[in-house]
């Protein structure tokens, strides 16, 4: 009777090797892993761009050089339509800027990553400085 099981495990470890469920298991908890990443999203998303391109909104300062383009990732907080043009204020936790850009599908509470040029619009008033600095989108 021993010998009669041994020889039906042989004969089950010969037909079913375990080795193919295994691999097959490994391979369904790698794709489940990488499905759960956020890919792609709509208007200026680059999707989750973090790394050393990206400025800190609180280190853009109105004497930046006209020309100089930044990278910026935040939250966009608030909306105003232009015309042709729509201007999103981004949050980033160190501070808020607007941008001007032709996009307009950017809905509130989405992070996005822009990149633009640095500018400055000055407004004198009563003897004050009430200018403000903003991104303008790369086109």
């Amino acid at each position: 009777m021993l010998n009669d099981k041994q020889t039906l495990m042989q004969k089950f470890s010969q037909t079913y090797s375990i080795f193919p469920y295994r691999l097959g298991f490994f391979l369904l908890l790698m794709l489940g892993l990488c499905s759960c990443g956020n890919l792609t999203q709509p208007g200026l998303n680059l999707g989750k761009f973090t790394g050393s391109n990206v400025t800190p909104i609180r280190e853009i300062k109105p004497e930046q050089n006209k020309q100089a383009t930044v990278y910026i990732q935040g939250k966009v907080e608030r909306q105003v339509p232009l015309v042709k043009r729509w201007a999103y204020q981004i949050d980033d936790s160190t501070g808020k800027i607007w941008v001007v850009t032709h996009q307009n599908k950017l809905a509130k509470g989405e992070q996005v990553v822009i990149k633009g040029k640095v500018r400055y619009q000055s407004i004198p008033l009563a003897g004050q400085e009430l200018g403000e600095v903003y991104v303008e989108e790369d086109s």
